[in-house]
């Protein structure tokens, strides 16, 4: 993999001490590549078992990939991992914008972070080095607002910020790391382990150094055929202009989402959320650090708050918060969704809990084991955005039922009693997201075998829809690969999936152009833009080997850490009874044990221990 020098430095904060210093870049991680390679190897082999999630002991990394900040087009990303407070295992999340990209110009791949903070403080970087400033005055700010205060106080707009907000101050188990208005690293609960370190934001000012930087003819041609690829590809235009949340029709008419805590599969008005029709309200398109996609845009709405600006949400928020909790107002799933960015919380396990409670009210479960008093003033019926925008306050300020729900699905179940178990869609702790497993087979799989929990942009198999039947074939040796209602070739679509997937996070790339839009599983444009662009020469091959044994750490550290139930299993409320198609138990298990064959792990699904 190359000279370790060329990957850039390890920043170690120890916010015990306040003490803050660089490291290099360990020979030994270098096949882990970087991204969320390098966060598992580090993890795996410095974080103790037992350790508490919001104790100082845990570990909270941040690493660019391989390619973040690079001449490479879609390198925004960096990955963040620490014990997640929500799962107890793997706590893993991703975010774009420019902060990934202003820290690579600092020379760092990776920041390190362990101990508490006596009081709050911010980390801010620069080409000269860390250093940590007292937040006292940021502690209870929003997210943005807590950005737009460091900016001022030094007198500088251009600086990019990773801020958490009032969720992850007051340890909500799903707390979001925001930068901007509109980059969220939401899942697991990462802004939540800031919170318990007492690290209210990291700030970072551009330096100077060239990562990867195309200089020579064939480094420029490299770049800019992947540049064109992307823009010759079907769907660019729909996606530069609608964003991913053009595609909630799209989801609704081919039969996978989930509505209503998932006791149904889509809404007959789809119109109403349609948010192409937004295109109208649009104010700036905007988008990451060297992406010609420009997914990313700001809105004034009619009616709602007529001055101010709302970014438009991803194409999860809108499910996860309109059809899943009953909602069609998509002004309100506007206006919830940059709630949940303002206030630093996950929308989607926040919109999941929501729904949650909603399912056990009407299913008259509720208040089960809790005190009548804690839902008297709560209408908790299907699509009340008071009730939601309540409820999200709630959780954050820790009062009445949104205490309760600001656990998780998982916790909640178990403190309300009276089976509401049987009606919580999470996995490992963590909430599903927008496609409903029953109606998926391969996404099922996906769920129940991500290393973070019920999450589909971990596995991301959308090669599930959208490779034809002839690549299929080729690749699986059956067109029944690509058919999503058949359980044929499961096992090694998803192990595809799950391996190309780390792949692209511990490279740093975004995945909407490399795997929506050039659905690249194969990697082959990406092996051409590294080989191109830096001095490494890597296979395909060398590649998935590589997501192959990430993918080995990232299980191995969740038995390891596993506190609780840790299964590759789907919650019971998505098993079909008494039929003999679909996602039945005995289906499901096929398409587990033919996946762990495919992984080369035992029928247990245990990988074996590292050489």
């Amino acid at each position: 993999m190359g000279s370790a020098k060329r990957f850039g430095q390890l920043l170690n904060v120890d916010l015990s001490s306040s003490q803050c210093y660089v490291s290099a870049f360990p020979e030994t991680a270098l096949e882990y590549i970087g991204g969320r390679g390098f966060n598992i190897w580090y993890l795996y082999h410095h974080l103790a078992s037992g350790t508490d999630p919001l104790a100082p002991e845990n570990m909270l990394l941040l690493s660019c990939g391989l390619l973040t900040g690079s001449s490479a087009p879609t390198s925004a990303r960096l990955h963040i991992n620490a014990l997640s407070p929500l799962t107890g295992i793997l706590g893993s999340s991703n975010i774009g914008g420019y902060a990934g990209a202003w820290l690579r110009s600092c020379n760092i791949a990776s920041i390190i972070i362990t101990g508490k903070s006596q009081k709050p403080v911010y980390l801010y970087i620069d080409s000269n080095g860390a250093r940590l400033e007292d937040a006292s005055h940021l502690w209870g700010h929003d997210t943005f607002e807590t950005q737009e205060m460091i900016k001022l106080s030094h007198n500088d707009k251009k600086l990019k910020i990773l801020a958490i907000g009032p969720g992850g101050e007051s340890k909500v188990r799903f707390g979001a790391i925001i930068s901007e208005r509109d980059h969220a690293a939401g899942r697991t609960g990462m802004g939540s382990v800031m919170g318990s370190k007492n690290l209210k934001a990291i700030v970072i000012s551009k330096g100077s150094h060239k990562h990867f930087h195309a200089i020579t003819p064939l480094q420029k041609k490299a770049v800019n055929s992947y540049v064109s690829q992307i823009k010759n590809s079907t769907a660019f235009d729909f996606f530069s202009k609608y964003g991913g949340a053009g595609y909630v029709k799209w989801v609704n008419d081919f039969g996978i989402m989930g509505s209503r805590n998932y006791s149904k599969i889509g809404i007959k008005q789809i119109e109403k959320i349609d948010c192409r029709q937004l295109e109208k309200n649009i104010v700036r398109s905007s988008g990451c650090f060297r992406c010609p996609v420009q997914c990313k845009a700001d809105l004034k709405l009619d009616g709602l708050e007529k001055d101010e600006l709302f970014t438009r949400p991803e194409f999860e928020p809108v499910i996860n918060l309109g059809p899943k909790c009953g909602l069609e107002d998509l002004s309100q799933i506007i206006k919830l969704d940059n709630l949940c960015s303002r206030l630093g919380v996950d929308s989607t396990s926040a919109a999941s809990v929501i729904a949650f409670a909603m399912d056990l009210f009407e299913k008259k479960l509720l208040p089960g084991d809790l005190p009548d008093h804690m839902i008297d003033d709560l209408d908790l019926s299907w699509g009340n955005a008071a009730t939601m925008e309540k409820l999200i306050y709630q959780m954050v300020e820790g009062k009445g039922l949104g205490k309760i729900l600001s656990l998780g699905t998982r916790k909640a179940a178990e403190i309300i009693g009276n089976g509401a178990s049987k009606h919580a869609a999470h996995i490992k702790g963590l909430e599903l997201t927008a496609y409903h497993p029953a109606a998926i087979m391969g996404t099922a799989l996906g769920y129940a075998v991500s290393s973070r929990g019920g999450d589909y942009n971990n596995v991301y198999a959308s090669l599930e829809y959208s490779w034809t039947k002839e690549e299929a074939k080729k690749e699986f040796g059956t067109n029944e690969a690509v058919n999503i209602k058949s359980i044929c070739a499961k096992g090694p679509l998803i192990k595809k999936a799950v391996t190309t997937n780390i792949i692209i996070d511990c490279l740093g790339l975004c995945k909407v152009p490399v795997l929506s839009l050039l659905r690249s599983f194969n990697l082959e444009n990406e092996v051409r833009l590294i080989n191109g662009l830096t001095d490494l020469s890597l296979s395909k091959k060398d590649l998935f080997d590589a997501g192959q044994k990430i993918a080995n750490l990232e299980k191995l550290f969740n038995i390891r850490h596993e506190n609780g139930d840790i299964e590759d299993k789907l919650p019971e409320m998505f098993i079909k009874k008494n039929h003999t198609k679909g996602l039945t138990l005995k289906n499901f298990e096929t398409m587990l044990q033919e996946y762990y064959t495919a992984m080369g792990w035992d029928e247990k699904g245990i990988p074996p221990e590292p050489a």
